[in-house]
């Protein structure tokens, strides 16, 4: 099944039961890519590209970062905001109900990641285009989804996926050095490019996790 991932679809899918539980993914951890990635960083502007319910925008600004938080839903947002505030970093962080595939922010970041995110656009351009955002001297973090047609799975944030959910098609799911391939050489070092396949604890036991991780560095 293919999607068109505009707003309707992610209105849909964070507003009614396609999501499973809305509740559920507003109350997920940070991505531990993240926490693995970005721990070692010093702490600036960063842009959190698709941030659905915010657990990765909220982590950051938690640590110091100045986080502007950018989805398409509505209600995702909403469900951050709160999670900020609860949190004790409403003040830190900035949430911009945004097209991906159309926005771009008046300025450049220290920091833009982006975790599982499907603009209405391909998936390599998307990625493209958010590199575009990145500060001399900056990082850009990429957490994807690595396709695998012999493992339905659920992400981090709670989306569901498989024979009787809505798993991302090939078109949303990339290779490690699809997108590292991309970043000119001349522009940018490369200081991660794996795939992770890793189990996510729930009340039912482990599910699986397949990931694509990409870290670099733009050159000064």
């Amino acid at each position: 099944m293919d999607h068109s991932f505009d707003k309707s679809y992610w209105d849909e899918h964070w507003q009614g039961d396609r999501a499973g539980a809305p509740a559920a993914m507003a109350a997920g951890p940070p991505n531990p890519h993240l926490i693995r990635e970005v721990t070692d960083l010093t702490p600036g502007t960063a842009l959190d590209a698709g941030c659905g319910a915010g657990a990765e925008a909220i982590w950051l600004a938690s640590r110091g970062w100045q986080v502007t938080g950018a989805d398409i839903a509505a209600e995702a947002l909403a469900r951050a905001a709160e999670r900020a505030a609860t949190a004790g970093v409403a003040d830190r962080v900035q949430w911009v109900e945004a097209d991906l595939s159309s926005w771009a922010p008046g300025a450049a970041y220290d920091l833009v990641t982006t975790h599982y995110a499907h603009p209405a656009m391909p998936q390599l351009d998307f990625y493209d285009r958010i590199a575009a955002w990145v500060a001399p001297g900056g990082t850009l973090l990429i957490v994807g989804h690595l396709h695998d047609d012999d493992h339905h799975h659920e992400n981090d944030h709670g989306h569901r996926h498989g024979a009787d959910a809505a798993e991302p098609p090939a078109s949303a799911s990339v290779r490690a050095a699809d997108i590292a391939g991309r970043l000119d050489p001349a522009a940018w070092e490369v200081a991660t490019a794996e795939e992770s396949h890793r189990d996510r604890s729930t009340h039912g036991g482990g599910v699986p996790l397949h990931d694509v991780v990409v870290r670099a560095t733009r050159r000064p």
